[in-house]
């Protein structure tokens, strides 16, 4: 496997072992914080309420849409 270097400031790299145990590499909790970046992102995704309209509405226009 190839790897990189990537800089970090003491500080940076302070904070980032926080989110880690002894046993974890710098790329592991990069790994289990990006994973957790992708769910948030979904989670906001799905709940959010741009761009939606009451449920009420929506049966409405679905009623006048397709009436029997």
């Amino acid at each position: 496997m190839n790897t990189t270097t990537i800089q970090l400031s003491p500080e940076t790299k302070s904070l980032l072992s926080t989110f880690g145990t002894k046993e974890d590499t710098y790329e592991d909790i990069l790994k289990h914080m990006y994973g957790l970046a992708v769910k948030e992102q979904l989670r906001e995704f799905l709940l959010s309420s741009e761009d939606t309209i009451p449920l009420d509405e929506a049966i409405a226009r679905a009623k006048k849409r397709w009436q029997k």
